[in-house]
């Protein structure tokens, strides 16, 4: 017996849920890219993009995915043999840094825990004791989708001004832009990389750079740039090198819808629902963490994002078994956990297009699962969730 109908819940930290309209919006035959319509689309979505990354620095389109936006930072403004500090706290950041190490940087790392977000007093500490200012960049994620932990972006700014360090603060975003909060100016960032296909709304396929002033100077020296990514070419005159070649034409209509949709929605009230969401999520799991046999994997309640939550579950109980469950029986295909905690748990994620219905009915389906799997748990987490938000959303 199955309660499968109708189409898929999907809850995966990315891709996302896309709205019709951006589908829509896709669905069309290429134009011209010399000249006609797509100049305005790429330059109203450059324009959009820094309203969205809240900066008055320059903005890139790439047609990559979020791996190739960071091997795009990274070139752009680095040098073989520059040393980069890696702030763990999962395995994206990592995973930022064994690029730039593969391209003949230098790669040092912070040690963090999978279960926390990074110490800014144990930055702050490591910069200090670099008397020769080896170190040329920090790079850091807001949000990282293996262990669903948000970094404090300003504390982690105001960790290297203490230190008197001059090192270039790169934030990936990847997971938060369009989720939360990001104030690329107001925070200190130097460079910010982000992709189309979780809080953006958009198909897979484009990656994003946005950078500051000190980014665009140390960009001149650098001996890592590549004609491909390189920032100076896609300043020319002519728009096909604002992409290196034939743009991206049916992902930048998409880009350029989804973009519409956030800004007419507004991005403070796109926080916020991310923020209500994300809350139902977390009182559910809580309620069910109560039968001993899962929990939330970031300990602190304040370190838990907005846009994807990681659960652990015991060791004697299989992730597999309930995420195959959950889709098999109820069309929601919930997240895998993966890097150390491959196996361990599973992933809801709560980012982009996504409401109150989907959040609800993907909670409902992991409840039936845990109790037809008899899996302990605590009763209740579906209720705990709608109590918050009606709650939060008074009539």
């Amino acid at each position: 017996m199955t309660l499968s109908c109708g189409r898929d819940v999907l809850a995966i930290p990315g891709p996302t849920t896309l709205p019709d309209e951006v589908l829509n919006a896709s669905h069309r035959q290429p134009v011209d890219l010399y000249d006609g319509p797509l100049l305005q689309v790429t330059d109203s979505c450059l324009d959009d993009l820094r309203k969205v990354f809240r900066t008055a620095g320059r903005t890139y389109i790439y047609a990559a995915n979020g791996h190739g936006a960071w091997e795009a930072a990274v070139t752009n403004v680095l040098s073989r043999g520059d040393k980069v500090l890696v702030l763990e706290s999962g395995r994206f950041a990592l995973g930022w840094g064994e690029m730039a190490r593969m391209l003949g940087v230098d790669l040092e790392v912070l040690p963090g825990d999978w279960r926390r977000a990074v110490s800014p007093a144990a930055l702050e500490a490591r910069l200090r004791a670099n008397d020769a200012g080896a170190i040329k960049a920090v790079l850091v994620v807001q949000v990282d989708t293996a262990s669903g932990v948000v970094n404090d972006i300003p504390a982690l700014r105001q960790a290297m001004d203490a230190a008197g360090h001059g090192a270039l603060l790169m934030v990936d975003t990847i997971a938060s832009l369009a989720t939360m909060p990001f104030e690329m100016d107001a925070w200190g960032v130097d460079v910010a990389v982000s992709g189309s296909q979780k809080g953006l709304m958009t198909p897979p396929g484009l990656g994003f750079v946005a950078a500051g002033d000190k980014a665009v100077a140390v960009h001149q020296g650098a001996n890592l740039r590549s004609s491909y990514w390189d920032w100076t070419g896609r300043e020319g005159d002519e728009h096909y090198q604002k992409y290196c070649g034939t743009p991206p034409e049916q992902l930048l209509f998409a880009l350029r819808k989804a973009l519409d949709l956030l800004l007419a929605e507004g991005l403070e009230a796109v926080f916020e629902r991310h923020r209500l969401l994300a809350g139902a999520v977390k009182r559910a799991v809580e309620v069910w963490a109560q039968g001993g046999a899962l929990e939330m994997n970031i300990l602190d309640p304040r370190e838990r994002s907005d846009s994807v939550t990681t659960i652990r579950l015991a060791a004697d109980y299989d992730p597999a078994a309930l995420r195959a469950y959950c889709y098999d029986k109820c069309d929601v295909v919930l997240g895998s956990a993966i890097g150390a905690l491959s196996g361990k748990g599973f992933r809801i994620a709560h980012m982009g297009h996504v409401g109150a219905p989907a959040v609800l009915a993907t909670l409902g389906s992991v409840e039936i699962a845990l109790q037809a799997l008899k899996i302990p748990h605590g009763r209740g987490g579906l209720q705990s969730a709608i109590d918050w938000l009606a709650e939060q959303v008074p009539a």
